[in-house]
């Protein structure tokens, strides 16, 4: 086994002791793992698992009477809001834990709508979701904004009433409770699940963690200069663009005269540094569509791997939840699940060019939300992964080789079209402090974001760079952006600022959603016994029940008219005190297709009574994604009460 650090050691020893004295839970018995001076991670790795806990001024820890968008707020907190909402709203919001994450959190979710115009699955509904990605924070953000938003506009804001009456909206906060306490608790930041994973490939788990080695409580770079025979490796130098020395470029190994590591020690002693700390599991590369082994497991060689991607598809507990709660609930026609800290709207495909694989019509409805993504947030990108994302900028920065369409496998947007067949973006928020093309270069990198934070942020996203005597490199300097809360997400005063524009993008989709609207039922008498019911309706929303991609998957089925009448007076077959006669089929059901976007249909039954005067019975449209409607009718007797002449009646 290769060695272990002295500092991981020494790491290990003094968190032993610290454990040991006055342990206090953290907010048990949710969070057991943590006490006020230590944070425990779960699970068996080869590192260390013990973590000093950290307040950042940036985060509120403990919830107030107000909830404001000028700071992060913690999986404790937002929990806290969504009881109170909870409490607050009965009539319109259910509170629920949705599954467990790895280490046994709950993770929850909110469904609101109007109970009283009938039960959620009987809605069209949209489905929004942050913090899968456990730093990426911004996007829980967003998510406890809509929230909050919808909540206190309900009865004021007739659009968002009519919203809340008719649809349901599916919210989860945090679908990684556990990296993100990880994230905001600690100086550690790691990318997705917890779950002890093996990075370099070693054969260790985790064992490569980084360490604040100047204890100021944030995981910042280091860089050092490279030595006479270190030349061939060095891969850095300063920007010549900043003359103050603050910022690094990467060039080509042997270009260089620096090496920039992130901060802390070589644990297992293989020359690189904190390349396997704590979990790396990626769960948006975790879904079942187009998934690919992690690296390592395909055993040609020669094929596609996904690093992060898991044991095997939906091997995660937040990740199954998702894909569970979907396949349970095929009334979900829009989803958002959100990340950051690339400004863009994220769609499919993420392996292969839109035309290549999409049905046009279904390509033509993401290219229009494209287009209203970028009118309401002003992100520079909005298109698929494979090439939008990919060639968004021309050349590679570092190699200078053309960008390419590259591939990305077992992403979230691509279950979300090519198996659910729904409308679903992968949307990244904030943009790593590069709010304009300060130097007119046609790209937005760490230059512009140095420029905006000196100009506008106070400089409080950058550290100056400071000597440091490192146990094994000897002389570094410590300093650059702050990885938590300027490169990854905003400052706080940033905040609500992204948190809602994004919102509201979610909000214009859910407003979207098909809505199948009963027209009219007329009962028309044609002879001594028998009557024709004819029954229309509308799709008023502006999407289809169903996209292409659904028809052809079969995630929806196509929209249905049934007459339902006690079982008693069907029952009989020719002797039935009441026929169906039309449709012939046996299960009496008129199957209406896909009723588009503004479409109206109009479908018809003729029923004959056999010894009895009159019968009281309902009409039902079934509509996966255009919801259920219901309505009473009546057969017979009254028709004639109320209209002496049959001929005339309607």
């Amino acid at each position: 086994m290769k060695r272990i650090g002295l500092l991981l050691i020494l790491s290990i020893i003094m968190a032993g002791q610290a454990f040991a004295q006055n342990y206090t839970p953290l907010n048990a018995p949710e969070w057991p793992e943590s006490d006020t001076t230590m944070y425990t991670v779960g699970g068996e790795r080869h590192g260390i698992s013990f973590f000093e806990q950290h307040r950042f001024p940036e985060v509120e820890y403990t919830v107030g009477e107000e909830l404001t968008f000028d700071t992060y707020h913690t999986v404790n907190v937002m929990y806290e809001w969504y009881e109170r909402w909870a409490e607050q709203y009965p009539d319109i919001v259910d509170l629920y834990e949705v599954a467990k994450s790895f280490e046994g959190r709950p993770i929850l979710q909110m469904t609101i709508t109007n109970k009283e115009t009938g039960k959620h699955t009987d809605k069209p509904a949209a489905y929004f979701e942050g913090g899968r990605h456990s730093g990426e924070i911004t996007s829980s953000e967003s998510i406890l904004w809509l929230t909050k938003h919808l909540l206190e506009n309900y009865g004021k804001d007739p659009e968002i009433t009519e919203l809340i009456d008719t649809k349901a909206i599916y919210l989860r906060p945090q679908n990684n409770p556990d990296g993100s306490n990880l994230y905001l608790h600690t100086a550690q930041a790691n990318r997705s699940s917890v779950r002890p994973h093996d990075n370099d490939r070693d054969g260790l788990l985790d064992e490569d963690a980084p360490e604040d080695l100047d204890g100021d409580g944030i995981i910042y770079s280091m860089r050092k200069k490279a030595g006479p025979d270190e030349m061939d490796e060095a891969n850095y130098i300063i920007d010549p663009r900043d003359p103050e020395g603050r910022l690094m470029k990467r060039v080509l190994p042997g270009k260089g005269d620096w090496f920039v590591y992130s901060e802390g020690i070589d644990n297992d002693g293989d020359g690189d540094y904190n390349e396997d700390g704590i979990g790396g599991l990626d769960l948006h590369r975790n879904y079942a569509e187009n998934w690919r082994p992690d690296v390592g497991r395909e055993l040609t060689g020669r094929g596609y791997t996904q690093y992060g991607a898991g044991d095997y598809p939906l091997s995660e507990p937040e990740s199954r939840s998702v894909v569970m709660w979907m396949l349970t609930h095929p009334n979900i026609s829009v989803v958002n699940s959100m990340d950051t800290r690339v400004p863009m709207h994220l769609r499919p495909p993420s392996t292969s060019k839109s035309e290549e694989r999409m049905y046009p019509e279904d390509l033509e409805l993401y290219e229009k939300y494209d287009r209203l993504g970028l009118e309401i947030t002003e992100y520079p990108w909005a298109g698929d992964v494979y090439e939008t994302y990919m060639t968004r900028y021309p050349t590679n920065r570092v190699t200078g080789d053309p960008s390419r369409p590259s591939p990305l496998f077992g992403h979230g947007p691509d279950f979300g079209y090519f198996y659910f067949g729904s409308i679903w973006y992968g949307d990244e928020l904030w943009n790593n402090g590069a709010m304009e093309d300060y130097n007119n270069d046609g790209v937005y990198d760490d230059y512009d974001a140095l420029q905006w934070d000196l100009r506008e942020n106070e400089g409080r996203g950058f550290k100056p760079w400071n000597t440091f005597d490192h146990p094994e490199l000897g002389e570094v300097e410590i300093g650059g952006t702050h990885p938590k809360f300027f490169s990854q997400n905003g400052p706080p005063w940033q905040l609500e600022r992204w948190a809602e524009k994004q919102a509201l993008f979610n909000l214009m989709m859910a407003k979207e959603l098909p809505q199948i609207t009963l027209d009219e039922i007329d009962v028309e008498q044609t002879g001594d016994d028998t009557y024709k019911i004819s029954v229309s309706w509308t799709n008023t929303g502006n999407l289809p029940v169903a996209l292409k991609q659904a028809q052809l998957v079969k995630i929806v089925r196509e929209d249905r008219v049934q007459l339902d009448f006690d079982s008693e007076l069907t029952k009989g077959h020719e002797d039935a005190k009441l026929k169906i006669i039309t449709p012939e089929l046996y299960d009496k059901t008129i199957r209406a297709g896909y009723t588009g976007a503004g479409e109206s249909k109009k479908v018809y039954f003729e029923v004959q009574l056999n010894g009895i005067e009159g019968a009281e019975g309902k009409v039902k449209i079934l509509s996966t994604r255009g919801g259920y409607i219901e309505k009473e009718i009546e057969v017979g007797d009254h028709l004639k009460e109320t209209n002496p002449n049959p001929d005339q009646v309607n």
